[in-house]
């Protein structure tokens, strides 16, 4: 097996925050050289009428902060998922081929040769190691296989915490187009006076066109990242499942009162 420095199925804090201000970076220098200019000149040529153009719907402050973090949580469902491949095999191994099952086991000897491997922190091995431990202990094949059933709850319960970034910025999202209506509308209330007076509504429609496009534009993106969440989620419950399965059938065989 290859070294596994982090068994945790998140990147570190220090790859995060470089990930989050490239992110930013990017989406400005997009918004700056393209966005922009492609929607001042939609806006001069076809006035009212540019609402409808996709750069003038892009251009706004708070759709750039949304697909920032759109791209942002695109990378931490994609390490995920690359985790997840990358030890799919883990979780159906069995760690101990080598010691004869119709023999009994030489826990301390197997204990040995789990804690010394360089995945001992992966979940799935880190769950036989404790079942062997509590079998260890106890001499009950019982009270281990209810130490692979807590084992597998701890894992399930790590993963949808480990989630809890992934959720804020599904969540956050369409918040921050609703901040772009309550801006667009506040700032089209401001322009009333002009409009009823002089007749001129393009600011006022250009201030409405900000508050209904942002928050379009938050709510699609939401609805992409929640679809990518229900995947990722349906995997890692698969990884769970594999993990159990293959604690039941594998490690449970090893042990003999």
């Amino acid at each position: 097996m290859k070294k596994n420095p982090n068994p945790s199925m998140n990147p570190q804090i220090w790859v995060s925050v470089l990930v989050l201000l490239a992110s930013f970076t990017v989406v400005h220098l997009v918004y700056v050289g393209v966005i922009h200019p492609n929607a001042t000149a939609a806006m001069a040529a076809y006035g009212s009428e540019a609402q409808k153009n996709i750069w003038v719907i892009l251009k706004d402050p708070e759709q750039q902060i949304c697909i920032s973090l759109m791209f942002y949580c695109l990378f931490l469902m994609g390490y995920k998922l690359v985790k997840l491949i990358d030890e799919e095999a883990i979780y159906t191994q069995d760690f101990l081929a080598a010691h004869d099952k119709s023999a009994a086991l030489d826990l301390q000897a197997a204990l040995t040769e789990l804690e010394s491997s360089s995945y001992r922190e992966n979940p799935a091995m880190a769950t036989w190691i404790n079942c062997i431990r509590r079998f260890k202990n106890t001499g009950n094949v019982q009270h281990a296989a209810d130490a692979i059933e807590s084992s597998v709850d701890s894992l399930a319960a790590s993963l949808e915490s480990g989630n809890s970034m992934i959720k804020y910025i599904t969540w956050a999202v369409p918040s921050i187009g609703f901040i772009g209506t309550v801006r667009g509308i506040g700032s089209a209330l401001s322009s009333a006076d002009k409009a009823i007076s002089g007749g001129d509504i393009t600011g006022m429609v250009e201030y409405l066109g900000v508050a209904f496009n942002s928050t379009l534009v938050g709510i699609f993106i939401s609805l992409i990242l929640m679809f990518l969440l229900h995947l990722l989620n349906g995997r890692q419950d698969e990884m769970v499942l594999k993990t159990k399965d293959s604690c039941e059938r594998h490690l449970l065989a090893h042990l003999h009162e």
